[in-house]
C-alpha cells in the first residue's frame, strides 16, 4: 500500500467516528425539540451535514485509491448513513490499517533477509 492510499484510509478512518458521535447527537437533539425547549438541531444539523460530506468526499478518496471492490466500498457508505455505523467503519479501517502494516513490515523483513544472502 502506498502512502497516498494509507493516507486516504486513514483520513477516512479519523473522520467515521465523530460522524457517527454527530449522528446520534443529531438524533438526541431532535427529541430534546420536540420535547423540550431546547432546540440544537440548527447547530447539530450543520455540524453533522459538514462531517458527513467529509465522510463522503474521504469515502469516494479511499474507493479510488484502495480499489475496493463494490460490495466493500458499499458497505463503508451504509455504515455512514446508520446512527452508529461510522464506529463499525472506524473499527474495521484500523484492522485494514493493522493489517497492511504488518503485511508491509513482513515484506521488508523478507527483502532485507534476500539481501543478506
Amino acid at each position: 500500500m502506498d502512502i497516498k492510499t494509507a493516507s486516504a484510509l486513514r483520513r477516512l478512518r479519523l473522520v467515521s467516528a465523530p460522524e457517527a458521535v454527530s449522528f446520534l447527537l443529531l438524533l438526541v437533539c431532535s427529541v430534546l425539540k420536540r420535547t423540550t425547549d431546547f432546540n440544537a438541531v440548527p447547530v447539530m444539523g450543520m455540524v453533522h451535514g459538514i462531517l458527513f460530506v467529509l465522510y463522503v468526499i474521504f469515502w469516494a478518496d479511499a474507493w479510488n485509491r484502495a480499489k475496493w471492490p463494490l460490495k466493500t466500498a458499499a458497505l463503508y457508505f451504509v455504515l455512514s448513513v446508520l446512527p452508529t455505523g461510522g464506529f463499525f467503519a472506524e473499527r474495521k479501517l484500523r484492522r485494514e490499517a493493522e493489517q497492511a502494516v504488518d503485511a508491509a513490515i513482513a515484506t521488508r523483513v523478507r527483502q532485507e533477509e534476500a539481501s543478506k544472502s
